[in-house]
């Protein structure tokens, strides 16, 4: 049996679930605490980036593809949220993280302390040519990333830097995350990665450029009878086979109120399951 995971290296911490000292020169503004999995906690800027469903439907599938995985890697990492449920899930042996936004990566830093998760958390870009060395050096069975969907120009930046480069591809979208994620993959591992649902071609052809291949896809739809599925969720591997194609995510039916699905994926993470919350408006 596995043995509940220390502190995070370098985190400034007391006891194994220890107490985080805040960084200094880094302004979070207000910060919420919020359930993530089981009894681990999340902080997160009220008015900053927040995790979403693309970040539990993607840590959802990726427990799922790999269960057994002891090497396991988080590619802009963000605030450790996808780092978080799939650590609370599989507990890898060797865990590790990489994030180039300070705000972001000092909220990681947090989070890997307050719940006792170990992880190689790393402050920089993804697309670094020594990024298997940044990592420790040995390549994962398992990686994730979430990235943002809209192209510069595209879309409008924000007030708040955070939630701009959490929503625009200020360091390239999931082709760059292809890219990274095929230099630190193990031969048999799987990379499960999100991806707007309307351009999937950007995946498949990201994938080909990287050498991966598409093994696994699901669309995932906030909102029944709204504007079809926002993103797609894809699990590529080094080696080809067919692409297996699952059943749409539902999360809400078109009345609002929160599907069966979407109660599955709080069990999936021993969150509490409210059926009589009221539907969404």
């Amino acid at each position: 049996m596995r043995t509940w995971p220390q502190p995070t290296r370098g985190s400034r911490v007391d006891g194994e679930r220890g107490s985080w000292q805040p960084c200094p020169h880094v302004d979070f503004g207000e910060l919420t605490d919020d359930a993530i999995a089981g009894d681990w906690r999340i902080t997160q800027r009220r008015r900053g980036h927040r995790y979403s469903l693309d970040d539990v439907a993607t840590a959802w599938e990726a427990a799922r593809a790999v269960p057994d995985a002891q090497r396991y890697a988080d590619l802009g990492c963000g605030i450790g949220s996808v780092l978080l449920m799939v650590g609370y899930k599989l507990r890898p042996s060797f865990a590790a993280a990489i994030e180039a936004q300070a705000i972001s990566h000092a909220l990681a830093e947090k989070n890997l302390a307050r719940n006792g998760l170990d992880a190689q958390l790393v402050r920089g870009d993804m697309r670094r040519e020594d990024l298997l060395d940044a990592l420790g050096g040995a390549r994962f069975d398992l990686v994730t990333g979430t990235p943002p969907y809209l192209p510069p120009g595209r879309g409008s930046p924000s007030t708040d830097d955070q939630r701009t480069y959490a929503r625009l591809e200020m360091r390239g979208g999931v082709e760059a995350y292809l890219q990274a994620a095929a230099g630190v993959l193990a031969e048999g591992g799987r990379f499960v990665v999100c991806c707007g649902a309307k351009t999937p071609e950007r995946a498949i052809e990201g994938g080909r450029a990287a050498g991966l291949h598409p093994r696994h896809r699901r669309d995932v739809v906030p909102r029944a009878g709204k504007k079809g599925p926002l993103f797609t969720v894809w699990t590529f591997a080094h080696e080809p086979g067919a692409l297996v194609e699952a059943p749409p995510l539902v999360a809400r039916d078109a009345d609002g109120a929160r599907t069966e699905a979407s109660h599955d994926l709080r069990r999936f993470f021993d969150l509490p399951v409210n059926v009589d919350e009221p539907p969404s408006p």
